[in-house]
């Protein structure tokens, strides 16, 4: 079984990283785990012995993709609307008692226009980092009663592109920038893993955030076919060319089951490996930026979150 950091690089795989592994008698969600990374991280959990549950708006999609996967189940889930996120932790509760794994994988990317989420906030902001926060809370008696879980939350090298504007997260006072927006969403995401490892540490509860790497999937379905095409010719000429599924979804997993990860938490990871620390103007692509892991930010946003919400964690 591996446990150091330096067995791993860019180009492992999901089956690589859980190599070893047995997971029997665990249970995972992983929020969007009907397409993409997310699916990948469900059937390689699921292959080692996780019983694996997969919220996702998409019901036709799910029930395409996951029927024929052994150890899956699906529960409906719309991280923009409050109501719904509510219903699908009190579904999964009234099922099961305690959760090991919780990735909070599901996302929007550069959606084009301001829109809202339910609760009244940036969507993207409010999908990628709220509408966890919420069901992240939502789950807390059964992440509390694993014993141990950890929390990963699915950010990206988006995240240089913005802080968290606490002032203005809904681009009232500023106009809309499809980059900045979700950039601030995946700050946002490093931001909660900071805040809920430290809360989170006394009951057992540890929180980790990823960048996956640069994956072609339907995240993408808001780019016109002009940005498509300087996407595709900036990565393929960059130094960190794109990933397959199999390769993106390694972090999540590593993350989510990694021994080298025992009695840590609260940081930014990639490649599966923790990051370096990178200055917030460098030119670098890869690392975390200071801000992101800021802890007095983290707390900030933590209360920001609960206000938004209304959720306040029992820790």
């Amino acid at each position: 079984m591996k446990t150091a950091q330096t067995g791993f690089s860019f180009s492992t795989t999901a089956a690589e990283a859980a190599a070893g592994h047995d997971l029997t008698g665990k249970i995972a969600v992983v929020t969007g785990g009907n397409s993409g990374i997310g699916f990948e991280t469900v059937k390689t959990l699921a292959e080692i012995g996780a019983q694996v549950v997969v919220g996702a708006r998409d019901i036709t999609k799910a029930d395409d993709r996951l029927s024929g996967l052994k150890n899956v189940s699906f529960i409906p889930l719309d991280l923009a609307d409050p109501v719904s996120v509510d219903a699908f932790a009190k579904k999964y509760q009234s099922v099961y008692d305690r959760l090991h794994i919780l990735v909070n994988n599901a996302g929007l990317f550069l959606v084009p226009d301001l829109q809202k989420d339910k609760r009244g906030y940036e969507l993207q902001f409010g999908v990628n980092h709220l509408g966890h926060f919420q069901l992240t809370g939502r789950l807390w008696p059964a992440l509390k009663n694993a014993g141990g879980a950890r929390v990963v939350a699915v950010s990206s090298i988006g995240h240089r592109r913005m802080d968290v504007d606490l002032d203005d997260a809904n681009f009232d006072k500023k106009p809309y920038d499809k980059w900045a927006a979700y950039g601030q969403s995946k700050t946002a995401n490093v931001l909660f893993a900071v805040e809920l490892d430290r809360a989170g540490q006394a009951d057992g509860v540890r929180a980790f955030a990823l960048h996956p790497g640069g994956i072609q999937t339907d995240i993408f379905r808001f780019m016109t076919e002009e940005e498509k095409q300087n996407w595709n010719e900036r990565v393929m000429s960059s130094p960190t060319p794109f990933k397959t599924l199999e390769q993106g979804a390694a972090t999540s997993v590593w993350c989510a089951i990694s021994e080298a990860l025992q009695g840590k938490g609260g940081v930014y990871c990639q490649d599966c490996r923790i990051a370096a620390v990178v200055p917030e103007d460098s030119p670098e692509p890869l690392g975390v930026r200071p801000y992101a892991i800021d802890p007095v930010k983290a707390a900030a946003l933590w209360r920001f979150s609960e206000a938004a919400t209304g959720v306040r964690y029992p820790v």
